[in-house]
């Protein structure tokens, strides 16, 4: 949240760019002092350079996108950029594999520092519609004004509190990720074709978040059932107990990932106040926590219990982000869409 407030008082892009460089650093320290200290140094660099972008990117985005008259473009872009983030991850695998290879960690480090500066130099090159100075117009224009202006919209405001909530649940789930590769050798996938055969569950969360834009105008019950075919579809694959059950995480995570972009929708158009960044930021807060939860459930219940999770997930949360606003829905086929 502090972070967040810093985007919308000061910069949204300049927290981005903050993002690119202190990420490099981090990389750099794990180069230069390969130690605990070292590494864990690094790793508070990077968590700070994540907690910058979250809800700067969204506020960035949707204020551009609203300042173009496109605001109803968001959903459709968001996912293709969350989409990008994921497909990515398939042809950088085989290239850290090439860079190890050839240079070891040395090299493969060299190379992130300057994929982070990179988007460091990117993130510069966007327009930013609420530069220096134009923070918190409804408070007292400081910082920590910005930063109450936005933490009060996102819990006294009950159609943002519910969006807020909705991003934070589905959010969570993305911890599930960290756990295939064990599912996959618990079900016999020889273990030099683990990353090979989970290279599906990326792909399938890319293709979900590309389709999202089309999806913004879901009902409530259409939303509830495609979670509910999402968890049906992890706890049949952990009753399974087979190499195909990689299948079915893949399903679950690309479904989920369609709903989590429309929900990150939902957010972004019942945001009223100047403290878009900040608000967006709470629901990263109660991301963090949430898998938190979400790990605890693992250790006690493992994919049986996160099935069952997942389902009481697809009742709720569906109910939470409601519908969309008309004005913000792009038919499938308009010129928008197009």
């Amino acid at each position: 949240m502090p972070s967040g407030a810093l985007a919308d008082r000061f910069s949204r892009r300049g927290a981005l760019v903050a993002a690119g460089v202190l990420q490099a650093v981090a990389y750099a320290l794990w180069l230069t002092s390969p130690t605990f200290t070292g590494f864990a140094a690094g790793f508070v660099l990077w968590g700070a350079g994540g907690s910058l972008a979250t809800g700067a990117f969204q506020a960035l985005l949707y204020d551009g996108l609203a300042a173009a008259g496109a605001a109803r473009r968001y959903g459709a872009v968001a996912g293709r950029a969350e989409a990008a983030g994921l497909a990515i991850q398939v042809p950088v695998a085989g290239a850290a594999s090439l860079l190890a290879a050839a240079g070891g960690y040395t090299l493969a480090g060299v190379v992130s520092i300057g994929t982070c500066l990179g988007a460091a130099a990117l993130a510069a090159a966007l327009p930013d519609h609420r530069g220096a100075g134009s923070g918190d117009e409804d408070g007292d224009g400081s910082y920590l004004g910005t930063m109450l202006t936005g933490v009060h919209e996102a819990a006294r405001s009950a159609p943002v509190r519910g969006a807020v909530l909705a991003v934070s649940v589905l959010t969570a789930f993305d911890g599930l990720e960290e756990y295939s590769p064990l599912l996959a050798a618990g079900w016999g996938v020889p273990q030099d074709m683990i990353p090979l055969a989970l290279l599906v569950v990326p792909l399938a969360g890319a293709a979900g978040s590309a389709l999202a834009g089309r999806a913004v105008g879901m009902t409530t019950p259409v939303m509830v059932a495609l979670l509910a075919v999402a968890a049906t579809a992890l706890g049949a694959a952990g009753a399974a107990g087979h190499p195909a059950g990689v299948a079915g995480i893949a399903l679950f995570y690309g479904l989920w990932r369609l709903a989590f972009v429309v929900a990150d929708v939902r957010l972004q158009e019942r945001i009223a106040g100047p403290s878009r960044a900040t608000v967006t930021s709470v629901a990263g807060l109660g991301s963090e926590l949430s898998v938190v939860v979400l790990f605890t459930g693992w250790a006690a219940g493992g994919i049986g219990l996160m099935a069952v999770l997942a389902l009481v997930v697809a009742g709720v949360v569906p109910r939470w982000v409601g519908r969309t606003c008309p004005s913000a829905a792009t038919p499938v086929g308009s010129r928008a869409d197009r």
